[in-house]
């Protein structure tokens, strides 16, 4: 998003909002806003996708960032570590830029795009299956058995 979608203008002074008004219920974008389609994560829990161009690295790494379990990189001159990626620098090189992982002994190395030769997505997606829409249903199907004291609390992570 270039910020604009949120009400940022870049002919306005720095930190200035430009003020827009709110769809009224005759407008007619508020048939099309009320019909957007919410974001769906990727199943990518067990891929290990092909590094054949930058632009496959760049893109596969941005889904590695985004992806809420482990992964296993695989570096080219180096061993492999399982972690969670928490963090990417983006240069206009491969060479410049840096994923950093978060490894289960507390170490959080940084390891230069350049250095990747294989990703994979190892650990478990601790998000799978949580959403919203996954809790509304189980509370349905809990209360139609006729359970009682239905907690509204998140289930534990693990």
């Amino acid at each position: 998003m270039s910020g604009r979608e949120h009400g940022h203008d870049p002919l306005l002074p720095h930190g200035a909002q430009a003020v827009v008004a709110p769809p009224r219920a005759n407008d007619e974008l508020t048939d099309e806003l009320e019909v957007v389609p919410g974001f769906e994560h990727e199943n990518l829990q067990g891929w290990i996708p092909q590094l054949a161009t930058e632009a496959d690295i760049r893109a596969v790494i941005e889904k590695a960032f985004d992806y809420r379990g482990d992964v296993t990189i695989t570096s080219k001159n180096g061993p492999e570590l399982t972690g969670y990626l928490f963090d990417r620098r983006v240069a206009p090189t491969l060479e410049n830029s840096v994923v950093r992982l978060m490894l289960a002994s507390g170490e959080r190395p940084a390891i230069p795009y350049s250095e990747i030769a294989a990703i994979a997505f190892t650990g478990r997606d601790t998000a799978a299956g949580k959403s919203y829409e996954a809790w509304v249903k189980k509370y349905w199907e809990k209360r139609a058995k006729g359970e009682k004291n239905i907690s509204i609390e998140a289930e534990a992570l693990e």
